[in-house]
């Protein structure tokens, strides 16, 4: 099974907070100013009885769902219920405001006569309307015998939502502390200051994922010594998409800090190969999975007439990939210490090196970070999470958290992981499922997700305690401070989730985020669509949509902004006009010389 896979297993559904919000919304004013008819108010008061009734058992069903996978089956099934309850919710907030547009436009009230035609238009879309309840009520019904033989309670969660407000996290303020790695370190700027030959131009660090090659490649490719000695460097994530002509673009464009158009991989490289010629460099090839000798060959045509001096520093959790790019000196790294490990906990928990100032908290924070298994990336998710309760009893919950029981042996940081998402208040597990649409290794400013929260409907608490953009910014910090979404170590005024971040928030979303990569078919039940555009994308890149045609996104990503991008009008005109339940669209990117008007 893959990490993916195991994560997947102990993937929690959550929907009160959904049930909340159409509660909410079916109870306001407009919508039983907009119920006129004696009819639509019986359907509307049925359903909200059945969404009352239900919501009464979510809390214990959500919580039982962790041992009980037969709960979780059942919630999922609802939550395919929810979303199309909001659709009609959506449909019912769209006709009342165009209702109300007409008499503005009439400049009267309500009370002049309507023209015939508005009228049968009414009674149309009311008995449309009357439909879709009736058939929705009774999809909720159909769940009930089960709610039953689940045996599900009421119970009171007073308690549980009673959390204190947190103070506005300060995380980013810290400076970032690495722990243990000093050795690491040493040995391999050994390995770069050490005079060439073809055993030792590529230095590979291999560990698995979180165990923080990266951070080391970092400290390396950072440090001052680094600096002088070479003329030329370049940071280039790569990920599992080994595109020989995009990692030469993205190459070339770091060491000449210039935009580059071109495509042919020929030129590319001499170009590149000119650029590199009588200068030491050093290339940081970070996240490696391409084990093709074939590939690796033609990347490094450039570099074949290096300098003695020049190197390439490669991340991968592969030792293969090492073998494959001819690495003599590959530096294994492994877990940090327990102290390392308490030291991250601590940096992320508290914002300090140690626990001088919390004595009474290291005991129980020593027996988490044994549970970290060396790895840093859980020591920081887990002081993420400790950060939100400074309190021993909290500590002792994530402690004895049911979690550490569940997870595959192979993935010692699967409970970690889930942990961290198991403790988000409910608007804030919403958020971050949201962005399992971000590829990974993908760097995103604060307000883009802000937006595309706005746009989903996520921050509608806003309007009795904040403004929506403060309440967005306020998630995303929490989302920050408790290291679900991390700085960029190149741009600090961007942001990017680990890939280990990336698997968690793709398995909690389950088959309602869906990213177009390789052949994965899209399932129905898909609300939310993204994929990385390409240069030409047309309706084939969309094949099976049709059957999600509850689509609420349609998102392109782009790692590069160099290059001209088109889309085809078969997309633009017969396949986004049947997206009618579209909130989120996006052709940003795209040269297009002509729009017709298909909405």
């Amino acid at each position: 099974m893959s990490l993916l896979g195991a994560l997947s297993a102990v993937r929690e559904v959550v929907v009160s907070k959904f049930f909340d919000y159409l509660l909410d919304k079916l109870g306001s004013s407009e919508f039983l100013q907009f119920a006129t008819e004696k009819q639509i108010q019986e359907e509307l008061e049925k359903l909200k009885k059945e969404l009352l009734e239900i919501r009464a058992l979510l809390d214990d069903a959500e919580e039982r769902q962790i041992k009980d996978q037969s709960v979780k089956i059942w919630l999922s099934d609802l939550q395919n219920v929810a979303y199309d309850v909001d659709d009609i919710v959506d449909e019912l907030e769209t006709e009342i405001a165009r209702r109300n547009l007409m008499l503005e436009r009439r400049g009267s009230s309500s009370k002049k006569p309507r023209l015939i035609s508005d009228t049968f238009n009414i009674v149309l879309i009311n008995r449309g309307m009357m439909s879709k309840i009736k058939d929705v009520t009774a999809r909720l019904k159909d769940l009930e015998p089960r709610k039953t033989q689940l045996q599900l309670r009421i119970i009171d969660c007073s308690k549980s939502n009673g959390r204190k407000e947190r103070q506005q996290p300060t995380s980013l303020e810290i400076e970032t502390q690495v722990y243990g790695r000093d050795k690491d370190k040493e040995t391999i700027l050994e390995l770069v200051f050490k005079g060439d030959d073809d055993r030792n131009f590529v230095i590979p660090i291999v560990g698995m994922g979180g165990i923080g090659k990266t951070t080391l490649a970092q400290l390396v490719y950072n440090d001052a010594t680094v600096h002088d000695h070479f003329d030329l460097k370049a940071w280039v994530c790569v990920s599992d998409d080994f595109d020989v002509t995009r990692i030469t673009k993205a190459i070339f464009q770091a060491v000449t800090s210039e935009p580059c158009n071109d495509n042919d991989l020929n030129l590319l490289q001499r170009r590149l190969k000119e650029k590199l010629s009588g200068k030491n460099f050093l290339i940081v090839l970070d996240d490696v999975w391409n084990e093709k000798y074939h590939d690796w060959t033609i990347l490094q045509s450039p570099f074949l007439t290096r300098t003695p001096a020049s190197k390439i520093i490669v991340t991968t959790r592969s030792s293969d990939v090492s073998s494959t790019m001819g690495a003599s000196f590959p530096h294994y790294l492994k877990g940090l210490s327990e102290d390392g490990c308490l030291s991250v906990f601590a940096q992320h928990a508290l914002g300090a090196k140690d626990f001088e100032g919390h004595p009474n908290l290291k005991e129980v924070a020593e027996k988490i970070v044994r549970k970290c298994k060396g790895l840093p990336l859980a020591a920081k998710t887990l002081g993420g999470l400790a950060r939100t309760e400074i309190d021993l009893e909290a500590w002792e919950k994530i402690l004895e958290s049911e979690i550490w029981k569940l997870s595959d042996h192979r993935f010692d940081i699967i409970p970690v992981l889930q942990l961290s998402y198991h403790h988000l208040p409910p608007h804030l597990k919403r958020c971050f499922a949201y962005c399992s649409i971000l590829p990974k290794d993908y760097e995103f400013q604060e307000r883009e997700i802000i937006l595309l929260w706005r746009a989903e409907g996520f921050l509608q608490e806003a309007r009795d305690k904040h403004s929506i953009e403060d309440l967005g910014h306020k998630y995303f910090r929490d989302l920050v401070s408790r290291s679900l979404l991390q700085i960029s170590n190149k741009d600090r005024s961007r942001f990017v989730m680990h890939d280990l971040i990336n698997d968690l928030a793709r398995s909690v979303a389950g088959e309602i985020c869906f990213r177009i990569e390789g052949d994965q078919q899209i399932s129905e039940h898909a609300r939310h669509l993204s994929y990385i555009g390409g240069e030409y994308d047309g309706i084939k890149k969309f094949e099976g949509i049709s059957k999600a045609q509850y689509i609420r996104t349609f998102l392109p990503f782009r790692f590069s902004t160099y290059m001209s991008y088109y889309i085809t009008n078969d997309v633009l005109m017969h396949l986004l006009p049947n997206l009618r339940c579209l909130r989120v669209l996006s052709l940003k990117g795209y040269l297009i010389c002509g729009f017709t008007r298909f909405y």
